[in-house]
């Protein structure tokens, strides 16, 4: 995200809700790096359409990162982003756009809120408990450059037997 970020409301981590209490993150199950990271990249994707705005997205793909106290062969993917309108007036469409449409189609708007920055920011976090994934959209309408800061966040798996993580 931005600099100018504050800390998850509490019961979130990385936008993820609390499910267990030794990273925080929820369990997903089985999978490998790349049917993950492909996940991520789809609801990205998804979430770029659900904008319905015209404008630009930051490049860098996902990583993915060891899920903390559970070994090696687990991990979490993470594709942090940001989409910049082409009209900065039309942050404030995008933001309600989201703030729409992360209410139907399996994800739930989890929390609304204007975060204690200067800018005072409107923040959105939404689950999607059936493809295990969370976002947490962050609107910077003040900045020189208004910008949407995007991160789109799985939950920790597991990588099958005798596999190990990729890490990108």
């Amino acid at each position: 995200m931005a600099d100018n970020d504050t800390t998850n409301p509490s019961g979130t981590k990385g936008g993820v809700r609390s499910e267990d209490s030794t990273s925080g993150i929820p369990y997903g199950g089985i999978a490998t790096t790349d049917e993950v990271v492909a996940a991520v990249k789809n609801a990205s994707s998804q979430i770029h359409d659900f904008a319905g705005v015209p404008g630009k997205a930051s490049e860098p793909g996902p990583g993915v990162k060891e899920c903390e106290g559970r070994g090696k062969d687990s991990f979490q993917v993470y594709h942090p982003w940001n989409f910049m309108p082409y009209a900065g007036t039309d942050n404030d469409i995008a933001m309600a756009n989201f703030k729409e449409k992360l209410s139907r189609g399996g994800w739930v708007l989890k929390d609304s809120y204007i975060d204690n920055s200067p800018n005072k920011n409107l923040n959105l976090i939404a689950d999607n408990d059936s493809r295990k994934l969370s976002v947490w959209i962050v609107g910077y309408n003040r900045n020189d450059v208004p910008s949407i800061g995007i991160e789109v966040v799985s939950a920790c798996y597991q990588v099958p037997e005798g596999q190990t993580v990729d890490h990108y």
